[in-house]
């Protein structure tokens, strides 16, 4: 578990912003890759590993439902 990366779902967390996904995505990235930062050979890879998983993650914190959280009305 990467220590550093902060709960991003209510209650924890009520206002997610982009800048908040992107950091946890890097901090997990840089975790699975072991390097703070990637090489000039390794940036492309590394950077679109960071998208990747703050895609992902934006897409679950979309989805998951929080028990006892208010829905949107729609």
């Amino acid at each position: 578990m990467c220590r550093s990366i902060k709960t991003l779902r209510p209650p924890y967390q009520d206002e997610v912003t982009d800048d908040d996904v992107h950091a946890a995505a890097l901090q997990y990235v840089r975790k699975i890759a072991g390097m703070r930062a990637p090489s000039a050979a390794n940036r492309e890879a590394f950077d679109r590993a960071v998208d990747d998983v703050a895609r992902a993650t934006q897409q679950l914190l979309d989805q998951v439902v929080v028990r006892g959280a208010a829905r949107p009305s729609a």
